[in-house]
C-alpha cells in the first residue's frame, strides 16, 4: 500500500532533498511512516479522518489539524476502515533538514539548547497556515513554476510561521528542538500501546528496533515472551470488562486490541476454558 501511494506522490526537491510532497492517503487500516535521522516534518491533511499512533499512544487528525513530527517512526490509522466509496484523504508534507536550514537561515543549530517535551504535536490550522498549504499545493500541481529561489522563500516562510504557532523562543530554537527526539522508555511504549491490535513487528517499529532486538529486550524486561505477556494482559482486561460492564463482546474484543471477534473468542476460550459469553454468565 505505502509503495503504491508513493508512486502517486508529487514532490518538489531542493539540493537533493524532497522538501514538499503531496501524497494520496487511499484506503488502509494502518500505514507506517518511517522517519530517518536528521529529518523533521509537518503534515497538512485534506478530507478524511485519521489517527496517529506513536510511542505515547494515539491522537486524532483531520483537515483542521496538522502534525509536527521529529525523526521517529509512527503509524497512520484509518478511523473508519474499510472506507466508503468516496475520495480518500490527502497529505501535504513539509520536510526539514538541518543542513538545508542552517544554510538558509545562517544558523548554527548547535548554539541552541532549546528542547520540547514531545516528538509529535497536533497543530491547529489557522488562516495563515491554510494559506501556506494552498500555496504549496499550487506549486506541487505546477512544478514548472518552481525554482530554488521560490523554494527557499517558502521554506523560510514556513519556519517563521510554525515557530510562532508553537510559541518557540526563536526560529533558531524551533529548528534546534526539531532534531532532538525525546525517546520514551521501552516500558512506556509497550504500556501506551498495549491494547492496540499491533503486531510484534509494528511494536518494534514504535520502539525504533529490529524485531529480533525488540523480542530480546522485551523478554529481558518482562521475563516473558512478548506474545505471551501481551495476550495475558489483554485477556485480564477482557475478563474485567466482561464482569463489570454491559458492553457487547465485539466491543470488548476491539477495546482490548484483538483484530477480530473470532480471534478474541478463540484465544479467550483457549485460555479460560469458556467462551466470553459463557464466562460472563458464570
Amino acid at each position: 500500500m505505502e509503495g503504491e501511494l508513493e508512486e502517486q506522490a508529487k514532490t518538489i526537491t531542493y539540493k537533493g532533498h524532497v522538501v514538499f510532497k503531496k501524497l494520496p492517503m487511499g484506503s488502509f487500516k494502518r500505514m507506517v511512516r518511517n522517519y530517518y535521522k536528521n529529518e523533521a516534518c509537518f503534515a497538512f491533511y485534506s478530507r478524511g479522518e485519521y489517527r496517529i499512533r506513536d510511542q505515547a499512544g494515539t491522537f486524532d487528525i483531520d483537515a483542521d489539524t496538522g502534525v509536527l513530527a521529529k525523526c521517529t517512526n509512527y503509524f497512520y490509522e484509518s478511523k473508519v476502515y474499510p472506507r466508503p466509496c468516496e475520495p480518500g484523504g490527502e497529505a501535504i508534507g513539509i520536510f526539514l533538514y538541518p543542513e538545508v536550514l542552517q544554510s538558509l537561515f545562517q544558523f548554527d543549530l548547535t548554539r541552541s539548547s532549546h528542547t520540547v517535551p514531545y516528538n509529535m504535536k497536533r497543530v491547529q490550522i489557522d488562516r495563515l497556515l491554510e494559506h501556506f498549504r494552498d500555496s504549496i499545493n499550487i506549486l506541487l500541481d505546477a512544478p514548472e513554476l518552481v525554482d530554488d529561489l521560490l523554494v527557499e522563500s517558502k521554506l523560510r516562510e514556513f519556519v517563521i510561521l510554525i515557530s510562532k504557532k508553537v510559541e518557540a523562543p526563536s526560529e533558531l530554537d524551533f529548528l534546534a528542538s526539531m532534531f532532538k527526539p525525546q525517546f520514551a522508555r521501552f516500558e512506556e511504549v509497550i504500556q501506551n500501546n498495549l491494547y492496540a491490535d499491533l503486531s510484534l513487528e509494528e511494536l518494534a517499529k514504535l520502539c525504533n528496533m529490529s524485531l529480533s532486538t525488540f523480542k530480546r529486550k522485551f523478554t529481558e524486561t518482562y521475563n516473558e515472551s512478548p506474545k505471551k505477556y501481551i495476550t495475558r494482559l489483554k485477556l485480564e482486561r477482557a475478563k474485567g470488562l466482561l464482569r463489570s460492564s454491559d458492553a457487547r463482546v465485539s466491543e470488548i474484543a476491539y477495546d482490548t486490541g484483538f483484530d477480530s471477534v473470532s480471534t478474541f473468542n478463540r484465544v479467550f476460550k483457549s485460555h479460560a476454558g469458556l467462551s466470553p459469553s459463557e464466562y460472563r454468565l458464570s
